[in-house]
């Protein structure tokens, strides 16, 4: 996962922007594009990423300059040279290999999360690399962290929590902020992947808003740029 250093670009998209059409020059966020590129051994692919759960599984002409964007918020590959790309600015990015057979990268927001995403990953990528769910291992990126994330009662629809018995990955704001909650992202998405069977996981447990020279934050700046998680498969 990158972070907002390395890069050529100006405040406040200060410098290692990925992602067009947010203000930034143009020139800049192609030459971060390449700094990208030339520091990873394959081809980045990047999604039209829209908060949903659709999942498209990656070819060889994907690759290809000029390729047509995949409307989806997860890709997967299994074969070399191909770079799964998720961008966020507090979003959660989730990576998976499937016992080294295929890969796949996922753009996990609160709307896509409780859409399926993430079951929709494990299930494309256990059919990719042929292995149990079991077999895949999971990466949970920076995103933003529990202390920073306030919801209202539509996310806890959304995920089917009952208000009066409570959920520990929701904790009420109380009297001062009612009908707000603190949202725990990275832990609901931990439990849709154990639902789903995953047999290993490791979570960088680093909020976005809390490290402001670090990472992008969208919910903090809301100007700002974008980072990327990426996961590719090399020759052996």
């Amino acid at each position: 996962m990158t972070t907002r250093y390395g890069g050529v670009s100006q405040a406040p998209f200060d410098s290692f922007n990925l992602r067009a059409g947010l203000g930034d020059d143009l020139a800049a966020v192609a030459r971060n594009e390449q700094i990208l590129r030339a520091s990873i051994a394959a081809q980045p692919v990047w999604l039209e990423q829209v908060h949903g759960c659709r999942v498209v599984r990656l070819q060889a002409e994907d690759a290809m300059p000029g390729a047509p964007v995949h409307r989806a918020d997860a890709s997967i590959a299994d074969r070399p040279g191909i770079a799964c790309m998720v961008q966020v600015a507090d979003c959660l990015p989730v990576l998976l290999s499937a016992a080294g057979r295929a890969v796949a990268a996922a753009h996990a927001g609160w709307r896509g999360l409780a859409a399926g995403v993430l079951d929709a990953a494990v299930a494309g990528v256990c059919e990719a690399g042929h292995c149990a769910a079991g077999e895949v291992e999971a990466w949970l990126g920076a995103c933003i962290g529990p202390r920073q994330f306030e919801v209202g009662p539509d996310v806890l629809d959304a995920f089917d929590v009952d208000r009066a018995a409570g959920s520990p990955r929701f904790v009420e704001r109380g009297p001062v902020r009612p009908e707000k909650w603190l949202a725990d992202l990275a832990s609901l998405a931990e439990d849709r992947l154990r639902a789903a069977g995953v047999g290993h996981i490791r979570v960088a447990n680093l909020c976005t808003v809390e490290h402001p020279l670090r990472f992008f934050s969208y919910r903090r700046d809301r100007i700002t740029g974008r980072m990327a998680a990426g996961i590719w498969m090399v020759e052996r």
